[in-house]
């Protein structure tokens, strides 16, 4: 499946779109696992619930919510195949007290995902809650953080955790396991939010706004990553673990082969301002046209999950033929519209903190005219947010490469920069301001940015005799003019370089900032 289906046809709706019929009917927690595992694969680890300290009045709610769903509590636990991949799952029966948590279910909980850990299982979450059960209080309400910290134990010990929440998912449960999935995707039209409607209007004595607490609103503010349906979910989990799980062999593709073959002697010689030049034509293949012509999986993610998103930035779990990464790109096609802003620096530190837990490596690609100057971005801590994405690549505990793929203009690209290893395409280029900036400020106009660019060595093989980048892959004789060949060559790089990169492990932050000594 090409990126573009999968950022594009993925399922995703506007946030206007009301509930779905699907997410009214509602499927009940054995059809979903009929649904996404395979067939016949379903493993129970559920035991009765012990029940102890029961009132007779609680007891015949247990009873009836028993014998109206046919399950025993809230929520069933267990292992299955799904296509063909041995999985965890934890799934609510709404049908069963609204889905509610009380101290059976979180120790049933518990102990599934404590079983998980142990077993080194990927772990499937669908909630569908209302929160804490009420008939137990307080007592019910703190297992949030026993099932926090299991969940946190899991994720501490680099087994994937992905959550799809169901309608509708609130309360508790919203706000302890329903919110700390690596990858987060939501049921079209799902109700899903702290607060349940209902109350609010009870405890406030008016409504809450429509539109707000739904699944595509959650995804158009970057706090889920994905909108699609149940029949959907199977897929898009089997490509997340594909990458997730996926470990390679080096030099073992023919893509990779051939990129071998592109050597740094190899790259024939080009004025300074003739590449800049190259590296702005609009026809020139971005990170969009990279990922369609040589990933072998995507799997976009979105946003801080913070209530932020900048669709200038490309986050995503990638995998070059054998080589799995967490990819962080600026998107040209995107800056065309609008330059990226300090969100998107805050979503790359959400992806350096996915790559630690997973134990994935990092892609950085920088392509950028510049981050967006403007009262919104220095508002939203610009510098800042450049200070900061610096430091957390830096020290990120996880094997880093960056991609110099076009243009690199300011601080915006140097955020991209700090890597174990750097590889640029022959006409990219890195500069603290565009070389017509540069002119303006020595020289009062932009009409000498050409001999700026030269005099300041911006140009990729010169930072490569700097020993800032290590490597350069050839233009024959430029991208624009072989966008695929192109591609699949920067493809072969980038996996024979991550698979070198997985083997030796991360850099120290002290080794990744001497190269610039």
């Amino acid at each position: 499946m090409s990126f573009r289906t999968h950022v594009s046809d993925a399922g995703h709706v506007g946030p206007g779109t009301s509930v779905t019929s699907r997410a009214m009917a509602r499927l009940t927690a054995r059809e979903l696992i009929d649904l996404v595992l395979d067939e016949g694969s379903w493993v129970s680890w559920d035991t009765a619930p012990a029940r102890a300290g029961v009132s007779a009045a609680y007891a015949e709610e247990l009873r009836a919510a028993s014998e109206r769903t046919g399950v025993d509590e809230s929520v069933l636990t267990g292992e299955g195949t799904m296509l063909g991949r041995r999985v965890a799952v934890l799934v609510s029966e709404f049908g069963f007290l609204a889905g509610s948590i009380g101290r059976d279910a979180a120790d049933r909980l518990v102990t599934a995902v404590k079983r998980a850990t142990v077993e080194r299982l990927p772990l499937l979450a669908a909630p569908a809650s209302g929160g804490t059960r009420m008939q137990e209080g307080t007592p019910a309400f703190v297992q949030m953080v026993r099932i926090t910290e299991a969940v946190s134990a899991h994720k501490s010990a680099g087994l994937p955790y992905l959550v799809y929440l169901r309608h509708p998912t609130t309360g508790g449960v919203m706000a302890s396991w329903g919110s700390l999935g690596h990858v987060t995707v939501g049921e079209p039209g799902a109700l899903l939010g702290f607060l349940g409607p209902k109350v609010f209007e009870l405890l406030n004595g008016h409504p809450f706004p429509a539109g707000v607490q739904v699944a595509e609103n959650l995804y158009s503010h970057g706090i889920i990553d994905a909108v699609l349906p149940p029949e959907e979910i199977a897929g898009i989990l089997d490509r997340a673990l594909t990458i997730l799980q996926t470990r390679p062999r080096v030099g073992a593709s023919s893509q990779s082969e051939r990129a071998e073959s592109a050597r740094p002697d190899a790259v024939p010689p080009i004025d300074t301002w003739d590449a800049v030049t190259r590296s702005r034509r609009e026809d020139r293949p971005g990170v969009r046209r990279l990922l369609k012509t040589a990933a072998a999986d995507v799997v976009p993610l979105n946003g801080t999950g913070q209530g932020e998103r900048d669709p200038a930035l490309i986050i995503a779990l990638a995998r070059f033929g054998d080589a799995p990464c967490v990819l962080l790109a600026q998107d040209r096609r995107e800056q065309a519209q609008q330059a990226f802003g300090p969100t998107a620096l805050r979503e790359a530190q959400r992806g350096l903190r996915l790559a630690e837990d997973l134990g994935l490596p990092v892609l950085t690609v920088i392509d950028t005219r510049g981050a967006a100057l403007s009262p919104e971005a220095e508002n939203g801590g610009m510098a800042g947010e450049i200070a900061r994405c610096i430091d957390a690549l830096v020290n990120v505990k996880a094997p880093t490469m960056c991609l110099m793929l076009g243009e690199g203009n300011g601080g915006g690209a140097l955020a991209f920069l700090p890597a174990d290893r750097v590889v640029a395409t022959q006409h990219a280029w890195l500069s603290p301001l565009p070389p017509e900036g540069a002119s303006a400020i020595v020289h009062g106009d932009t009409t000498h940015a050409a001999d700026m660019a030269r005099a300041q060595r911006v140009l990729a093989v010169d930072l490569a005799a700097l020993g800032i980048v290590d490597r350069i892959i050839p233009e024959l004789p430029d991208a624009a003019d072989e966008p695929d060949e192109f591609c699949h060559r920067v493809g072969g790089v980038i996996e024979a370089e991550l698979a070198r990169l997985m083997a030796v492990g991360p850099g120290s932050p002290a080794a990744r900032a001497e190269r610039y000594a």
